[in-house]
C-alpha cells in the first residue's frame, strides 16, 4: 500500500515542467497567428491537466510558470517582462488569478476525491474484515484470521499478535520471519469493554503508515476485540448452563420487570416535568393530555406491581380470594373504564346478559384477571379489530366466561403451556411484559375454584374459563326489584 511519495511528486513537477515547454513551443510557433486573449485561455488547458493529474503543487507551479512564459513570448514589447500596455497588464492579471484559481479548484477535487476513494477502500476492507469475522466463535481462530488480514492489507515487515484470552497464542507474520534488532514501530492494544485482550506489534520499512493507514488498522483492531469479546460471552454462556434455568427465571423476571417499571415512570417524569417547566398552560388541551398520561401509566405501574405481587402469593400459597357478589357486568364496565386507552383502537364487543346471576367472586381479583387477558389481547391482536367479552350460565353451579380476539391462532400442542409463567408462543419478539399475566389469570380463576383454558376459533382466538355460582353450598341471592315509576 505504502510508495515513495517524494519521487512521485518530484516526477510530478518534471512533467509538468515538460508539458508546460512543450505547450509554450507550440504557441511561440503559432504566435503570429494568435491572438493574446487566445493565448492566454490555451495556457489554462494544460495548467487544470497538470493539477488533475499530478496534485496542486506541480498544478500552482505550472500555472506560475505559463504566466511567465506568457508574459516574456506573447506581451510586447517581447523577450522582457516590462508591460507597456495598460490591457496587456490586464490580461496578465486576470490570467494569473484564473490558472491559480483552476489549479486550486481542480486541486481540492483531486483530494477530495481521493480521500472518497480512501475511505471507499478502508468502508470495503473492513467489510469484508467484518463479514469472515462475524461468524467465528473460536479465539484462535479469530486471531489468525485477525493477523492474516492485517498483514495482508499492510504488508508489513513483521507481524506478531499476542492473544491474552482463554487460549493464549502469538502469532507471527511472515511465517519464518527473523525478529528485527529494533523495537517495533507500532504497538495497538486490542481493547475491548473489560479490558486489554491482546496487542499488535508491527514493524515496517520506511516510509511507514500513513495516518489514515493507522486509522484503519484501529478500526481491524476494535472490530477484532469485539468478535473476541463476543466469543468469550458466548463460551462463559456455555460453561453456565448448569444454572440455566434458574438464571432464566431470575434473568426474564428482572429484566422485564425493570423494562416494564421504567418506561412508564419515564413517561411520568417526562410529563410532569412538562407541567412544572411552565411551557404549558394550564387551560390548554396538552395539559389534560399529560394528565392523562399519567393517569394511565400509573395504572399501568399498578397492573405491573400487582402482577407481581400476586404471583409472590400464589407462589406462596397465600391468595386467598376475598368473597362477595358482584355483579360481572360492573366488574367488566370498571374494567373497560379504566383501559380505555389501551383498548381505543378495538372493537369492544360486549354480550353478557342483564339477567345473569350474582357471582360470590374477589372483586379486586376478578378486576385482575379481565385486566391481563384484555392486555393481551391488545398485544397479539391488530388493531381495528374485534374483542368480545361473553358470559352465560353454564349449568346450575358455573358460569361461562369468554374473552376472544381476532389475534394469531397458537398451535395446539402449546394451548396448555401459555399459561406458564414466561412462556410465550407468537410475537415474541414484539411484545413486552412481564409475562405473568396468564399465569396470574390461571391461579385467580382456581383458587376461586374454576378453570381457564384456551382454544382455537373459526377467525379468532378465546380464553374461556368458568366461575362458581354458588359459596359456601347456598345458591346466589335474588337483586331486588326496581320499584316502577309512576
Amino acid at each position: 500500500m505504502r510508495t515513495s511519495s517524494f519521487s512521485q511528486q518530484f516526477l510530478g513537477y518534471v512533467l509538468a515542467a515538460i508539458l508546460v515547454a512543450t505547450t509554450t513551443i507550440i504557441f511561440f510557433l503559432l504566435r503570429d497567428t494568435l491572438e493574446t486573449s487566445l493565448v492566454a485561455l490555451l495556457y489554462l488547458l494544460p495548467v487544470g491537466l497538470i493539477t488533475d493529474l499530478w496534485g496542486l503543487g506541480p498544478g500552482i507551479t505550472s500555472a506560475l510558470s505559463a504566466f511567465l512564459a506568457f508574459n516574456y513570448l506573447f506581451i510586447k514589447p517581447y523577450y522582457t517582462f516590462a508591460v507597456h500596455q495598460p490591457i496587456d497588464l490586464v490580461i496578465l492579471m486576470v490570467f494569473l488569478i484564473v490558472a491559480v484559481v483552476i489549479s486550486q479548484l481542480v486541486g481540492r477535487a483531486q483530494s477530495g476525491m481521493a480521500t472518497a476513494r480512501a475511505r471507499e477502500r478502508e468502508a470495503t476492507q473492513l467489510y469484508e474484515l467484518s463479514t469472515v469475522l462475524v461468524g467465528l466463535h473460536d479465539e484462535r481462530v479469530i486471531g489468525q484470521v485477525l493477523a492474516d488480514y492485517i498483514q495482508t492489507t499492510f504488508q508489513g515487515e513483521r507481524l506478531e499478535l499476542d492473544l491474552g484470552t482463554a487460549y493464549p497464542q502469538t502469532i507471527i507474520l511472515p511465517v519464518g520471519a527473523s525478529a528485527p534488532d529494533r523495537p517495533p514501530e507500532l504497538r495497538l492494544p486490542i481493547q475491548a469493554a473489560r479490558g486489554a485482550l491482546g496487542e499488535i506489534r508491527l514493524w515496517w520499512a520506511a516510509p511507514g503508515l500513513s495516518s489514515n493507514e493507522k486509522r484503519l488498522l484501529q478500526t481491524f483492531a476494535s472490530q477484532g476485540a469485539l468478535v473476541l469479546e463476543r466469543a468469550r460471552l458466548a463460551q462463559t454462556e456455555s460453561r453456565a448452563r448448569v444454572l440455566e434455568e434458574s438464571d432464566r427465571l431470575k434473568s426474564a423476571i428482572l429484566s422485564s420487570v425493570s423494562h416494564e417499571l421504567r418506561t412508564p415512570l419515564a413517561t411520568i417524569k417526562a410529563s410532569i416535568s412538562s407541567l412544572r417547566s411552565g411551557e404549558v398552560n394550564w387551560n390548554s388541551a396538552a395539559r389534560s393530555e399529560l394528565i392523562a398520561i399519567i393517569d394511565d401509566e400509573s395504572d399501568h405501574l399498578d397492573l405491573v406491581v400487582g402482577n407481581l405481587l400476586d404471583m409472590s402469593r400464589l407462589e406462596a400459597g397465600a391468595l386467598h380470594p376475598r368473597r362477595e357478589w358482584n355483579i360481572l357486568s360492573e366488574i367488566v364496565g370498571g374494567v373497560l373504564v379504566r383501559m380505555h386507552r389501551l383498548t381505543g383502537n378495538y372493537k369492544i364487543e360486549i354480550d353478557i346478559p342483564e339477567d345473569l346471576p350474582l357471582l360470590p367472586v374477589d372483586y379486586v381479583q376478578l378486576v385482575q384477571v379481565f385486566t391481563n387477558l384484555l392486555s393481551n389481547s391488545t398485544k397479539y391482536a391488530p388493531p381495528e379489530t374485534v374483542i368480545r367479552i361473553d358470559a352465560r350460565v353454564r349449568d346450575e353451579t358455573s358460569m361461562l366466561v369468554r374473552v376472544s380476539n381476532q389475534g394469531p391462532h397458537v398451535p395446539e400442542e402449546d394451548l396448555e403451556r401459555i399459561f406458564d409463567k414466561f412462556y410465550r408462543i407468537t410475537a415474541a419478539d414484539r411484545v413486552t411484559g412481564t409475562g405473568l399475566g396468564l399465569s396470574i389469570c390461571k391461579g385467580i380463576i382456581e383458587t376461586h375454584g374454576g378453570q381457564i383454558w384456551a382454544e382455537n376459533l373459526p377467525g379468532s382466538f378465546a380464553f374461556n374459563f368458568t366461575l362458581p355460582l354458588t359459596w359456601n353450598g347456598f345458591p346466589p341471592p335474588h337483586l331486588p326489584l326496581e320499584p316502577e315509576q309512576t
